[in-house]
């Protein structure tokens, strides 16, 4: 019997994946345990349609990453650091201070979790790139340029 899987099944396949199994598995442990329909035409003709729109909507949001990566690209955001004699930093500017700046500065969203930045933060004054995940496929860099407070 051919089934859709409505979930992902150990040693059978994955969600969405239509597998061959036995009658008896199909009606004892497949249907009764929602892990599985019949693929029947109505049920193909569904999965087709969900995959459809699962692929429009991730291209869609592929879309937007890299709009919001050729939109940050321009821009600059400028965060103080406190300094001593000699241009010596104290501390580091870390990521939760770089999408506090962006948010004021900018008046965007971005993710803290999301910003890849050198082991202990940015620790010298000047420009910086750093580079934000928006996708898996899509990166961006921002200008963060830190001053002397």
């Amino acid at each position: 019997m051919k089934v859709i899987l409505l979930e992902d099944v150990k040693s059978l396949g994955k969600k969405g994946d239509i597998v061959n199994v036995s009658d008896g598995y199909a009606r004892n442990m497949i249907l009764p345990k929602k892990l599985g329909v019949e693929a029947t035409g109505k049920n193909m003709n569904d999965l087709k349609l969900k995959n459809q729109h699962a692929e429009k909507v991730a291209q869609e949001h592929l879309d937007a990453a890299k709009a919001l990566a050729a939109e940050i690209a321009s821009k600059e955001v400028t965060v103080t650091l406190k300094t001593g004699e000699g241009g010596r930093t104290f501390g580091s500017v870390s990521s939760k201070e770089i999408a506090a700046a962006v948010k004021e500065q900018l008046e965007m969203e971005l993710d803290k979790k999301k910003m890849q930045l050198p082991d202990g933060g940015l620790k010298t004054l000047g420009v910086h790139e750093v580079t934000i995940k928006f996708h898996p496929k899509v990166s961006g860099t921002l200008k963060v340029k830190i001053e002397a407070e």
